[in-house]
């Protein structure tokens, strides 16, 4: 804490200074030197001289089953950063600056990072083949963490054998196949019935499994405004042609809490083989509600969180992995049942201040969990709190 007259700066205390040493920072706007941020340099000497004597206790990774979890409250973290985050305005990065985010993604323990739609382009190809053969393989040898590398496919043969041929050099190769699923999407995008959209769905599952996945990700897009019954037939036959991961999205970001919570609710109770498959949320951020529409789609039963870093991606972006993960953490235990995920808190800011830099997208000084003010405050009233108090505050995550 460090108070100075009417502002009181509370320093965090979680270690990350050292996860930033080599990287710098560039931002278009000048912060006051009296505001420290949660990554403030003066929190390491703290931190290390309390940790310098303290052997870590080191986790073995749990097995990796595509439909299964280790156990029942654990939340697989899903990053997207890398193909929906990019799509951005603005967000273009380079085959060597994506190679990069992947390996601090690796860093940041993301269980599955989604890295791009290799029937794009060429150059979108070589970049996913590049990541799947490097980021892909390299096993961290103290836990036995290796992340699940994915791409996307529409509901088409070529868009899936591009990711096949792109991500099967990965240890883990997986493939998100996803299909509009709306009236207003079927009728105007696709131009076709709901038969032949099921047919599509479950014949391009199939089709990703002949070629050699055996860990397949299935899409509903416009979820949010589908009819829930044809949302269960869908995935019901999307998970007898093999799907492992029925992931839900509101495409549009029009959904409230209450209701993702419902449909998650109601697809679980009634979708054949749900029980079998991982359930999966991506939440757009167009009314605001994404961090809360994925907090209740877990709280409803979904084990797959999909996130990309500072919340980036098109329009208004997408639930942000900072603080769906920090909300899992801190409120997990005590308000959601015990859900967890083994994302390395840790990384968070130096993921955060990389992806800043490389899209040239720099967060609001407000931002939760990552911005600069995110310790700060500046009031009388606050500043009669107590020191433990503020050292309770600081210790967010």
């Amino acid at each position: 804490m460090i108070n100075t007259g009417s502002t009181v700066v509370v320093q965090s205390v979680v270690n990350v200074a050292s996860s930033l040493h080599s990287f710098s920072l560039t931002c278009p706007h000048k912060k006051p030197p009296l505001f420290t941020s949660c990554c403030s340099f003066l929190s390491k000497k703290v931190v290390t001289g309390a940790t310098h004597d303290l052997k870590p206790i080191v986790k073995q990774w749990p097995e990796y089953i595509p439909n299964k979890l280790p156990d029942k409250n654990y939340v697989r973290v899903f990053d997207t950063t890398l193909r929906d985050g990019e799509q951005a305005p603005g967000a273009a990065l380079t085959p060597p600056q994506k190679l990069e985010i992947a390996r601090q993604l690796s860093k940041l323990r993301v269980d599955i990072m989604d890295v791009g739609f290799p029937a794009s382009s060429e150059e979108e190809f070589e970049t996913v083949k590049t990541i799947a053969k490097t980021v892909g393989n390299e096993v961290d040898e103290e836990t036995g963490y290796l992340p699940v590398i994915c791409a996307v496919a529409r509901c088409k043969h070529s868009d899936i054998e591009a990711v096949w041929e792109a991500v099967k050099y990965a240890k883990r190769p997986t493939i998100l196949i996803f299909i509009s699923t709306s009236d207003i999407h079927m009728k105007y995008k696709l131009k076709k019935t709901k038969e032949e959209v099921i047919e599509m769905a479950a014949n391009s599952v199939r089709y990703a499994k002949s070629l050699g996945f055996n860990d397949i990700q299935f899409g509903c897009e416009d979820a949010g405004r589908s009819n829930k019954d044809f949302l269960c037939k869908i995935l019901g036959e999307a998970i007898k042609a093999g799907a492992t991961t029925a992931n839900l999205a509101d495409t549009v970001g029009i959904n409230m809490p209450q209701e993702i919570r419902e449909l998650v609710n109601y697809l679980k109770a009634n979708t054949p083989g749900i029980d079998d498959v991982v359930f999966s949320i991506h939440c757009h951020n167009d009314l605001g509600f994404a961090t809360a529409n994925a907090i209740a789609g877990v709280c409803a039963g979904a084990r797959q969180v999909d996130v990309t870093v500072n919340g980036i991606g098109e329009r208004c972006g997408n639930a942000p992995l900072e603080e769906v993960v920090v909300a899992l953490k801190r409120r997990g235990a005590s308000a959601m049942d015990g859900v967890y995920t083994r994302i390395d808190t840790s990384q968070i800011m130096a993921t955060s201040k990389m992806v800043q830099e490389y899209t040239g997208l720099y967060i609001q000084p407000h931002k939760p969990i990552v911005g600069a003010n995110c310790f700060v405050h500046e009031s009388d009233l606050h500043q009669r709190i107590t020191d433990a108090d503020l050292k309770a505050t600081s210790k967010v995550w």
